[in-house]
């Protein structure tokens, strides 16, 4: 399971590798050459057994103009010792494999994104023995994804946006456009996507509605974190919990609630019902329109 968003910041791409070559030549506008095979490599680079290195993810892309390594690093924030430790990866990984290193930083944080993209330089001014210029991927250049056909064309890249733009004031808008684009790809990689995003999201609201989300559609009982939930239901009533998801997804997408509507949801106790409006709630634009027969 995945236990952080730094984790799930990188994994995202050894889930779906070409997803990275993508976002640099879409997101950075990078002229990175199309992939004929993309491999997932040991990230250990511990060259001496007291002094450990590891990079976070490590993958080798076969291009037409060249095998490449893709260093990812996932940066939870401005970390000099961690910033100095980029130029040994580089140099260490093209003396074992011989051929060209590449790294890319992805970050939640547009300040760390910013600290990030500096260069590197090592030598002196006017000669510099060696410059690293990161690749950054971050909340100033992942789009922002809140249309579900754009997330459908594209769910690794909507899985991404999610990930990044979770803090922010479209992330009800970006999680229902990626909810709904969920059930367009097959489950188990949908449910992989699903603990990604939700150990991306620090804000508890966005958090507590991605649940709410993924309990509507089914696919948040398909892993471990909804043992939780589960005991919650357990202690408070299967109807119960239903019917306050119903009214959170209401409120979380801006959608008033009415005291009527709020009453005869919490007084409902049928579960199959209560399945209904859930669904429902999701895409309506009016509350009352939870008791329109479809």
């Amino acid at each position: 399971m995945v236990g952080s968003s730094h984790e799930a910041l990188h994994r995202i791409f050894q889930k779906d590798p070409a997803l990275l070559t993508r976002a640099l030549q879409r997101v950075l506008d990078v002229p990175f050459p199309e992939p004929r095979e993309i491999a997932a490599l040991n990230v250990d680079l511990t060259e001496i057994e007291p002094v450990e290195r590891r990079v976070d993810t490590l993958l080798r892309a076969e291009t037409d103009e060249g095998t490449y390594l893709l260093v990812v690093e996932s940066q939870g924030k401005v970390d000099d010792r961690k910033r100095g430790s980029w130029p040994y990866y580089l140099s260490y990984l093209y003396e074992k494999y011989r051929c060209e290193p590449v790294l890319i930083v992805i970050t939640q944080s547009s300040a760390t994104a910013r600290w990030a993209s500096r260069p590197i330089r090592l030598g002196f001014p006017g000669w510099h023995s060696l410059t690293v210029r990161p690749l950054v991927l971050g909340p100033d250049n992942v789009p922002v994804i809140t249309s579900e056909r754009q997330a459908e064309r594209d769910v690794p890249l909507a899985v991404l946006s999610a990930m990044t733009h979770g803090r922010g004031p479209q992330a009800p808008a970006i999680l229902e456009s990626l909810a709904s684009a969920l059930r367009t790809i097959d489950p188990d990689s949908a449910a992989v996507f699903v603990q990604f995003v939700d150990s991306c999201l620090a804000d508890p609201q966005a958090k507590q509605m991605w649940r709410d989300l993924m309990t509507a559609i089914q696919y948040f009982w398909r892993h471990p974190l909804a043992e939780q939930v589960r005991e919650e239901g357990r202690e408070q009533g299967r109807a119960e919990t239903k019917a306050e998801m119903i009214l959170r997804i209401l409120e979380w997408r801006g959608i008033p609630v009415p005291d009527a509507v709020r009453e005869r949801v919490s007084a409902c106790t049928d579960l199959d019902q209560l399945e209904v409006w859930a669904q429902r709630a999701v895409h309506a634009k009016d509350a009352a329109e939870l008791f329109v027969e479809q």
